[in-house]
């Protein structure tokens, strides 16, 4: 079973081509990530992260919806 989890933007860096660094919070925890699949994300957004990438942004509500059910705080 793979899972994707809910993580708030912390920074964007600078990459080459097919990589933009990140960096995510989840619940506290920090993780880099690569954002090339969601090329509008700015800092604050938060972002769905599966295997190291983030792969959609969430809006506030399902942010929130999300975090509930996985007990983040």
């Amino acid at each position: 079973m793979c899972l994707a989890l809910p993580a708030r933007i912390e920074r964007i860096g600078v990459g080459s081509t097919g990589s933009v660094p990140g960096t995510v919070s989840f619940g506290g925890q920090t993780r880099d990530v690569n954002l090339v699949m969601v090329p509008d994300a700015i800092v604050g957004d938060h972002v769905i992260v599966h295997s190291g990438y983030a792969i959609r942004v969430l809006n506030a509500v399902e942010a929130a919806r999300t975090f509930e059910l996985v007990d983040f705080p």
